[in-house]
């Protein structure tokens, strides 16, 4: 079931990393979780992929699957847990000013704000706990709290941001589309949007226009 009519506010649709978030937080979660030892034992067993995705001959939606059951397996639920509420807080920090701004300004008229991101739940969702915010991402398996290494969703990027927005919203509901990115991952989500904002691009960041009613 969907919500009453929403024609009164607007929805936000935001990408994190390159766009929110200044760095690759995937990569730096894993740097920050895990042992060195570990990423190089386990770095060594996918390392082809590693190099043929840096020559630009394996995709980055593959890789990042690849990678995080290479780094994740068998991780112990609560204590990967603990370390992404860690991280996501150290991320507060690498956020990008002016698209933070941009976010405040739409929480502040009320609008609906999206993280919509390829990145996985593990840290993305006390990302947007702090951020208050709501969360489309790559969602991972866990069985007897122990991550499998599994998605339980496709690599939320490209043509997938696009599905999974319209399975949670109704976008006729709402008087603007805002969306932010960085990347070709995320043309998708911008060509659905009133107002799209690609980071390095020529345009400035777009005017958000209220749509409260008076009481």
């Amino acid at each position: 079931m969907y919500a009453a009519s929403k024609k009164n506010k607007n929805l936000a649709l935001f990408d994190f990393d390159g766009t929110l978030c200044t760095k690759d937080s995937f990569t730096g979660f894993i740097f920050y979780a895990l042992s060195k030892r570990h990423i190089v034992k386990q770095g060594i067993k996918i390392l082809p992929w590693i190099q043929a995705y840096y020559l630009n001959a394996y995709p980055a939606h593959a890789m990042r699957s690849k990678l995080f059951r290479a780094m994740f397996s068998n991780a112990n639920a609560l204590e990967l847990q603990q370390m992404a509420q860690e991280y996501a807080a150290s991320l507060m920090n690498q956020l990008n000013h002016p698209l933070l701004k941009q976010l405040k300004q739409h929480q502040a008229l009320g609008d609906d704000v999206v993280l919509v991101s390829a990145s996985v739940d593990v840290y993305l969702k006390p990302v947007c706990t702090l951020l208050n915010i709501d969360l489309i991402c790559t969602q991972t398996e866990q069985v007897n709290n122990i991550y499998t290494g599994q998605y339980t969703t496709p690599d939320c990027s490209s043509e997938q941001k696009r599905q999974r927005i319209l399975e949670k919203y109704h976008l006729t509901d709402y008087a603007v589309i805002y969306a932010y990115g960085n990347s070709h991952e995320d043309k998708e989500m911008l060509a659905m949007a009133h107002y799209a904002y690609m980071v390095g691009g020529a345009d400035d960041l777009p005017t958000i226009l209220s749509h409260k009613k008076l009481a």
